[in-house]
C-alpha cells in the first residue's frame, strides 16, 4: 500500500509541475453547444486543457501566455480520410513502382507537416500503397520525431484480387510487389486472417474496399466486391481487438450491404440511395464524402492527361455522390468530415467546407464534422473533438469569423497540439 502511494504522490506532483499555458482568445467556438464565446481564457497544463473561462486581466497566469485576442479559436480539425503516407495521385499508372517504401515514407513526412500546420490535428489514413508505412509514420509522429497530426492507420487495404485497392493497370505478366498486396483476401476466412495481421502490424482500425474505385483502372465504382457476410467477417473478427472497420463503398449494393454487416464508416458512397440513407439512418453508420475531390480530377486530371477511363468515372459519380450527399444531410445521417487527400495536395483540407455547405450543412455543422464528430466517429469524444476541460489541448487559431465566411478556415494562423505550439504566424 505505502508504494502505491508514494508512485500516487509522484504522479500527483509531475502534474502539478506541467507547464502552464494561457491563451487569450478573441472567439471561441463552442462545438458542444452550438455557440461562440467572446474574451475567452484558455489553461492548459501539459497536453490538455484545464479550464476555459472569462478573460480576466487579474488572473494569476504562472508560465507563458499566448495572445490570440485577433482570432477565433476553434478546436484542431480532424479529416477521417487521408493518405498522408505516400505520394500525391498522378496520371502515371506505374508510378507506385517507381519509389520504395522510404521514399513513401519519407514524402510522407512533408504530408504530415503540411497537414498538421493547416489545423488538422488528427486524421484516419485510410491506406498507402505499401503496407505499414502509415504505420511508421504515425510512429515517427508519436515518438515527437516528425511534425504531424495524430494518426489513425489500417496498415493496408483488404480487397478482392484486382479489386478497388490493388495496384492495376500493368501487363498480366507484370508481378506487383506483394507489400504493396498485403491485404488481399478471397473468402471469410482470408478476411479474417488479413484483419489479424493488419491489427499485429500497428493498424488502429481496418478499411475494407466493398466496390470499385474511380481511381483504380479495371474496376467499376457502382459494383459490389464483397458480398455482406465477407464484409461481417472483417467487422467481426476486428471487434474482437476493439477496432472498427470502415468500407470504401460507392456503389449502392455495396454501401447497403456494408451497412448490414455493421461497419463504422461508409467512404466516398457516390451512388448512396434512398434505401441505403435509411439503412445509414437506422444503424448509426457515418459517412465520409470527399465531395470537394471531384472538381480536382476533373481540373487536373485532363490538364495533366489522366487516364480516359479514370476522368470518365470521375465523371459520373462526382454530382452524384454530391446529391446523395445532400439527402444524407437532410435525413439526419451522421456526417463525419474526409477529404481524400492525397488524391490532391496535402495542406489544402479545409476547401471542402466551402462544398459542405453547399450541399446542406450550416457553418457550425461543417465545423462539427470536423471536430466533435469526428471524434465521436473514433470513439475518442472523450479526448477529442472540442475545447473543453480533460481534452487535448488542440487548438487552431483562424483570422475572421468562419461562421459567417466558412472559408477562413483556409486561413490558419496558429495551431496547438497537445498543448505543443506547431505554427503561429
Amino acid at each position: 500500500m505505502t508504494r502505491w502511494i508514494v508512485l500516487l504522490s509522484l504522479v500527483l506532483s509531475w502534474n502539478s509541475h506541467a507547464e502552464q499555458l494561457w491563451i487569450r482568445a478573441g472567439k471561441v467556438i463552442d462545438v458542444e453547444r452550438g455557440r461562440v464565446l467572446s474574451d475567452q481564457m484558455i489553461r492548459v497544463e501539459g497536453e490538455r486543457v484545464v479550464a476555459v473561462s472569462g478573460y480576466r486581466p487579474d488572473a494569476n497566469k504562472d508560465g507563458r501566455w499566448l495572445d490570440w485576442s485577433s482570432y477565433t479559436v476553434l478546436p484542431g480539425l480532424m479529416d477521417m480520410h487521408t493518405h498522408l503516407a505516400d505520394f500525391v495521385t498522378s496520371s502515371e499508372v506505374a508510378a507506385p513502382l517507381y519509389t520504395s517504401a522510404a521514399d513513401a515514407a519519407l514524402q510522407g513526412v512533408d504530408n504530415a507537416r503540411r497537414t498538421v500546420r493547416a489545423g488538422f490535428t488528427t486524421v484516419r489514413d485510410v491506406g498507402c500503397y505499401r503496407a505499414f508505412t502509415d504505420v511508421a509514420l504515425r510512429n515517427a509522429i508519436d515518438r515527437g520525431i516528425v511534425d504531424g497530426p495524430r494518426m489513425f492507420v489500417v496498415g493496408a487495404y483488404i480487397t478482392v484480387s484486382g479489386g478497388g485497392g490493388e495496384v492495376t493497370g500493368f501487363a498480366p505478366d507484370v508481378v506487383v510487389p506483394a507489400e504493396m498486396r498485403r491485404g488481399v483476401a478471397n473468402s471469410e476466412s482470408e478476411i479474417r486472417q488479413r484483419v489479424r495481421e493488419l491489427i499485429s502490424g500497428g493498424a488502429t482500425f481496418i478499411k475494407i474496399i466493398a466496390t470499385g474505385a474511380v481511381l483504380t483502372a479495371g474496376t467499376t465504382p457502382g459494383a459490389a466486391e464483397y458480398s455482406e457476410a465477407e464484409i461481417h467477417a472483417a467487422v467481426d473478427e476486428a471487434a474482437q481487438y476493439g477496432v472498427f472497420v470502415a468500407a470504401h463503398a460507392h456503389g449502392a449494393e455495396g454501401i447497403k450491404r456494408a451497412v448490414r454487416a455493421g461497419v463504422r464508416s461508409i467512404e466516398h458512397a457516390s451512388y448512396l440511395d434512398d434505401e441505403g440513407i435509411a439503412l445509414m439512418k437506422k444503424y448509426g453508420t457515418w459517412l465520409v464524402a470527399d465531395i470537394y475531390n471531384g472538381d480536382y480530377i476533373a481540373e487536373i486530371g485532363r490538364r495533366d492527361r489522366w487516364s480516359e477511363e479514370i476522368l470518365r468515372k470521375n465523371d459520373e459519380t462526382t454530382q452524384t455522390q454530391r446529391d446523395g450527399f445532400a439527402k444524407a444531410v437532410k435525413a439526419g445521417v451522421r456526417i463525419a468530415f474526409g477529404t481524400d487527400s492525397g488524391v490532391y495536395p496535402h495542406g489544402d483540407n479545409a476547401r471542402q467546407f466551402t462544398y459542405m455547405v453547399r450541399y446542406g450543412l450550416t457553418p457550425m455543422d461543417a465545423i462539427r464534422a470536423a471536430t466533435l464528430n469526428s471524434a465521436q466517429l473514433l470513439a475518442k469524444e472523450q479526448d477529442l473533438g472540442s475545447i473543453a476541460a480533460g481534452k487535448f489541448a488542440d487548438l487552431i487559431a483562424v483570422e475572421g469569423d468562419p461562421l459567417q465566411d466558412i472559408d477562413k478556415l483556409r486561413q490558419v494562423r496558429g495551431v496547438i497540439k497537445a498543448g505543443r505550439q506547431i505554427r503561429l504566424d
